[in-house]
């Protein structure tokens, strides 16, 4: 079992929605295609049809990610407490440079382009933040030695 906010969970049954409406429109487009006649040198349904390909893989990683989530929530954590589906503000000990964290489950990928580093309550630094206190400094394991973060807020 893998843990999720209940938020992930909605996101992912969203995604899921979405890659089956767009399964069904690219059927669509092979029976289309289909339906032109040669289809050895059709271009539209050899792109079609791999298009198809790629979203039944993402549409059943994804359902095989869903039937192994465990949702949890956060209601009942005190507001000091580091949980999951919370985004921390970090001050780095080693250079005093601010960082926002969002604590998120393992099946969540990460989001491009944000100013919030997505970090997996499994990783070194998900174990060290989650459960931690307001205010704590809490230590990481890194490849590169050992980092120290003070916990300033929950944002």
């Amino acid at each position: 079992m893998q843990m999720v906010s209940a938020e992930e969970k909605a996101a992912m049954e969203k995604k899921r929605e979405e890659l089956y409406k767009a399964k069904i429109d690219v059927q669509d487009r092979i029976r289309k295609a289909a339906s032109l006649g040669d289809l050895s040198e059709n271009a539209e349904y050899h792109f079609a049809k791999e298009e198809n390909r790629s979203i039944e893989r993402e549409l059943v990683a994804l359902v095989n990610k869903l039937k192994n989530v465990q949702v949890v929530s956060n209601d009942e954590v005190p507001e000091d407490i580091v949980f999951l589906g919370h985004t921390v503000k970090l001050l780095d000990l080693d250079d005093d440079s601010e960082q926002l964290v969002r604590l998120v489950g393992e099946v969540t990928p990460p989001e491009a382009n944000s100013d919030v580093l997505d970090v997996s309550i499994n990783s070194p630094m998900g174990e060290a933040l989650l459960k931690a206190r307001v205010g704590e400094t809490v230590k990481v394991k890194a490849p590169r030695g050992t980092m120290e973060f003070k916990i300033l807020e929950i944002v």
